[in-house]
């Protein structure tokens, strides 16, 4: 061999092993030392190599994790040792029966420790290695049996195709590693959008994601999938063995494999128990589904003594909670007019407990969404609680009912019966009709609150006062007595008072902000605020044209049209005198002071990784609606905005009562104002 190709041999070689070093750091570690296109020059410049010297090629080269054919199918395979699956306790007290039971058939009074790991909510499957480098993969199956994929689960990245060996340790000769397959959340939802996208049906959740994964026939579909994985255990081991389960982790870690970073060794079966309770909490903070905790006996001579009972470990439970989706039926779905006109069609469902809440109703997006998803009414629908917070009909649990038909939007607005349209480039349909009664009730409910924030005139007091006829129009409310107060159910002289005074002192509120109220197509705050800003007054605005209203930053055509339009409109113009002579500021103060937004005076907490902007983006959105951004959930926060795999900061809103709101919510918060 010549000296170029042994330089060439122990290159490629010494690629393999860098590579390998960086996987290792960065799936097992979670502490990558180079970027991502350092890692990737390494790879390119192994494969180049490899293609130029096919001889050089290695079964466990990072480059072959991908390359063998499409299976006719899956043949069965035995496992070297059985794959026992565990019983489950949801309680406290069973946790403690069990735990005495152990204790009984020890015999003795010597201590136990336990070792607690989140139970992931994936596949479970047999590695095996022999001498080192990996020969064999195979599903959980019945538990004596599964089926063979290996090289599906070669395609996976946090699996080592050879196993690392520390310095001066001994490699076993045979060895099996038992792991879970799971699917990352934050690749759940684009998975299963791609699938809607291309006719399929979504996965009704990560386990099924993973699970379809692993047998898809060929490895390349595997591969496109973001699986990783957690070894949990040990089984055939030919060499020297640990003696603990605590012990068994560490090895595992230690020769490349990729372990829980939360599993913990507890001395009492109280800890236990609190550690579980504790872990329903905290699980939103994971990037992953789980649905319990898996608690072993730790000493493995302790494990051996108690056995087994029909292919169940007595050394082991799985604390199991609720799960977090559920199918139901969907009855209706209804359609609710905005104040804009927007038509926002909602789901009503035969009530179902999910993730230990019942769940009667769920937001849907649009038409389109609900016509890409196929859901129809009176099917079968898979609902889950996003984050476990947010309800959302995820797509059909099962084959459509007989005769049923796609759902379409009504023709007519469902309140008012004028003709609804859809604007070119948007999604949703909307009520033309400025005179619709939902749009006008809608219209008080923002003025009394994100707009002018009327204390103690909040919804429920406007419909009091739209089902009496005391106030149809903005006008009305403005002329509104403290005695026709009073005569509402459940004012009293004071409260009558002190509503009546806050009216009085809303017509004090800026300019701006009586803008953002008037509900003038597609001005939200931000656009008030520079109207208010750039024009000084509604006298003006009356008067200028749509090219002057395009100079305006964040202004289009489009919007502009539609402004110049609604400050021609003679009833418009009519309302603003109404509204000036009522004494409200129609013109800018010369103060100069920074005017509040409408958002003036809330906190907000985000939480999670949001799919349409980033949390920064979604920040300063709120801030520029004069929102105060906070990292902590207390007493004071407004609502507390959740993503993708939310964390702990949801369920102390939830515990606190504080408002939850899904990234629609705070699009539609935003899209408001």
């Amino acid at each position: 061999m010549s000296s170029e190709a042994v330089s060439v041999e122990k290159r490629a070689a010494e690629l393999r092993r860098l590579i390998e070093h960086h996987n290792y750091r960065y799936h097992v570690l979670d502490d990558p030392e180079i970027s991502d296109a350092a890692y990737d020059a390494l790879y390119d410049e192994l494969k180049s190599i490899e293609e130029e010297h096919p001889e050089l090629v290695t079964p466990d080269s990072p480059t072959q994790r991908v390359g063998a054919p499409p299976a006719e199918g899956f043949r069965k395979v035995d496992h070297l040792s059985p794959m026992g699956s565990l019983e489950k306790v949801t309680t406290a007290e069973a946790l403690s029966k069990w735990a005495e039971d152990v204790r009984k058939r020890l015999g003795t009074d010597e201590p136990v420790a336990y070792v607690i790991e989140p139970k992931i909510d994936g596949s479970a499957v047999s590695l095996v290695y022999e001498r080192g480098l990996y020969v064999r993969g195979a599903t959980r199956g019945d538990g004596l049996r599964g089926e063979d994929v290996t090289a599906n689960l070669r395609t996976i990245e946090a699996i080592p195709l050879r196993m690392l060996v520390p310095e001066g340790a001994e490699q076993p000769e045979l060895l099996e590693v038992r792991g879970e397959i799971y699917f990352p959340l934050d690749g759940f939802g684009r998975f299963n959008d791609a699938q809607i996208e291309a006719g399929k049906r979504p996965a009704p959740n990560a386990r099924n994601a993973a699970a379809g994964s692993l047998r898809q026939l060929n490895p390349a579909v595997t591969a496109q999938r973001p699986l990783s994985i957690f070894a949990y255990g040990l089984g055939v081991f030919r060499g020297p063995r640990p003696s603990t389960q605590w012990e068994a982790l560490a090895w595992l870690r230690e020769h490349g494999f990729r372990t829980n970073p939360h599993a913990e060794r507890l001395e009492s079966i109280d800890e236990v128990t609190h550690a579980c309770e504790a872990w329903e909490a905290r699980r939103e903070d994971l990037g992953y589904e789980i649905d319990g905790i898996v608690i072993k006996v730790d000493s493995f001579e302790q494990q051996e003594r108690l056995g087994s009972l029909h292919e169940r470990p007595r050394f082991a439970r799985a604390y199991k909670w609720a799960p977090t989706s559920a199918v139901t039926r969907l009855r209706k779905i209804h359609v609710r007019v905005g104040r804009t006109g927007v038509l926002n069609p909602l789901a009503e469902l035969e009530p179902v407990h999910v993730g230990g809440v019942t769940v009667s109703s769920a937001t849907l997006h649009n038409e389109d969404d609900i016509r890409r998803k196929d859901i129809r009414e009176g099917d079968l629908v898979l609902v889950q609680r996003a984050g476990d917070v947010i309800p959302q009909v995820v797509g059909p649990a099962g084959e459509h009912e007989p005769g049923s038909k796609q759902w379409r939007m009504p023709k007519r607005c469902p309140l008012c019966k004028t003709e609804i349209v859809k604007p070119a480039g948007e999604v949703m349909h909307r009520c033309p009709n400025r005179a619709c009664p939902s749009r006008g009730l809608e219209t008080l409910y923002h003025w009394v609150g994100p707009a002018l924030d009327i204390e103690g005139v909040g919804g429920t007091t406007v419909r009091k006062l739209w089902d009496e006829g005391l106030v149809r129009a903005l006008p009305d409310l403005y002329r509104l007595t403290v005695e026709e107060l009073e005569g509402l159910e459940g004012f009293a002289e004071i409260s009558a008072a002190r509503a009546f005074e806050s009216i009085q002192r809303s017509k004090e509120k800026p300019f701006s902000r009586i803008l953002f109220g008037l509900n003038i197509p597609k001005v939200g705050w931000v656009i008030a605020r520079s109207l208010a800003q750039h024009f000084g007054s509604a006298e003006i605005l009356q008067a200028v044209t749509q090219e002057q209203l395009e100079e305006v930053e964040g202004i289009g055509p489009d919007r502009a049209e539609l402004i110049a339009e609604w400050f021609s409109d003679e009833d418009n113009r009519t309302l603003l005198e109404e509204l000036r002579e009522l004494g409200l500021q129609l013109a800018t103060a010369a103060s100069g002071r920074p005017e509040d937004g409408p958002l003036t005076g809330t906190q907000y907490v985000i939480t999670g990784t949001l799919e349409a902007w980033s949390r920064e983006q979604a920040k300063a959105a709120l801030e520029t609606l004069g929102a105060k951004v906070t990292q902590s959930v207390s007493k004071k926060t407004t609502g507390v905005v959740v993503g993708e795999s939310p964390g702990s900061k949801a369920a102390k809103a939830e515990q606190l009562g504080v408002p939850i709101l899904s990234e629609a919510g705070l699009a539609e918060l935003l899209r408001a104002r």
